[in-house]
């Protein structure tokens, strides 16, 4: 009997109605959205919320929808542009997997500002209302990736490390590479533990940064703060878990230490801070609520 963790044997199909079946990957997605919806509308119930109910409900529409197209853009873009330039139809190959959620957020980004111009606000306070939301989608998504067995961690020996059976393949090419595990790689038949960094980014991207954001605010802060909170702190938890995430194939690490999230995360953390100095060194009279 090994001493590390086994994979749960996830049925991938969360229920079945006739020919229609859920899987639980789209059903993370969708719990997600109906969260975010819940939390959002219940915000601008508040008094003196300065939102409606309807606009609640076309921001949401549309960030998703800009979250979908960006982190599919993002994706090619940042992680696998050489197969996009030999073959320019990969980019609609969604069924085959692939989002960025650094791309994601630029979509974001981009409805937010178009959002904010149709509705007469500002683009801080849009994205002051959106931030404490995201945490949500995060929490759902890492744990999709957890089920599907996929985006798992990088080898370990820690007692914590995982066996993943779907990173048969991975733990081969590493024992290539890597004869001083060849050993341990041949007592588990063929699969090396990984840390299951789903599980990491689902409890730090998700559930810290969301008690952290809706903590925060709790008390009217200068417009701006809560974007930049959020940027800062998912910038810093996921520079940090990439330390324990597998890199992508395609990519590796750059200078064998830092891989393309944590390069993504670095202007996050950058702008994050950028925004909590001004809004309360300078726009600390304006607040969000």
């Amino acid at each position: 009997m090994n001493q590390y963790l086994q994979f749960p044997n996830f049925n991938p199909i969360a229920f079945s109605l006739g020919p229609i079946s859920l899987h639980w990957y789209g059903a993370m997605y969708l719990f997600g959205v109906l969260g975010a919806l819940y939390l959002a509308k219940r915000r601008a119930n508040k008094p003196n919320s300065q939102w409606t109910t309807q606009q609640v409900e076309n921001l949401l529409f549309w960030g998703f929808l800009g979250l979908f197209i960006g982190g599919r853009l993002g994706y090619i873009l940042f992680y696998n542009f050489n197969v996009f330039i030999q073959d320019p139809v990969t980019l609609f190959k969604v069924w085959e997997g692939g989002m960025s959620f650094h791309g994601g957020l630029i979509g974001a980004i981009c409805v937010i500002a178009i959002f904010a111009k149709i509705n007469h606000k500002t683009f801080m306070q849009v994205a002051d209302f959106v931030a404490p939301l995201v945490p949500i989608g995060l929490m759902f998504g890492r744990f999709g990736n957890f089920i599907n067995g996929e985006l798992w961690g990088r080898v370990t020996q820690s007692h914590i490390g995982m066996l993943f059976p779907t990173s048969s393949h991975a733990d081969f090419m590493f024992v290539q590479t890597h004869p001083e595990w060849l050993s341990l790689y041949t007592s588990l038949n063929g699969i090396l533990p990984r840390h299951p960094s789903q599980l990491y980014e689902m409890m730090f991207e998700g559930i810290v940064l969301f008690i952290i954001l809706n903590l925060f605010i709790r008390k009217n802060r200068p417009t701006g703060a809560v974007s930049g909170l959020f940027l800062l702190c998912y910038g810093l938890f996921r520079f940090v878990i990439e330390f324990f995430r597998q890199p992508d194939e395609q990519l590796g690490l750059f200078f064998n230490v830092i891989s393309m999230g944590q390069i993504l995360c670095l202007p996050m953390i950058f702008v994050g801070i950028l925004f909590l100095f001004y809004t309360y060194r300078v726009n600390k009279k304006a607040t969000t609520r």
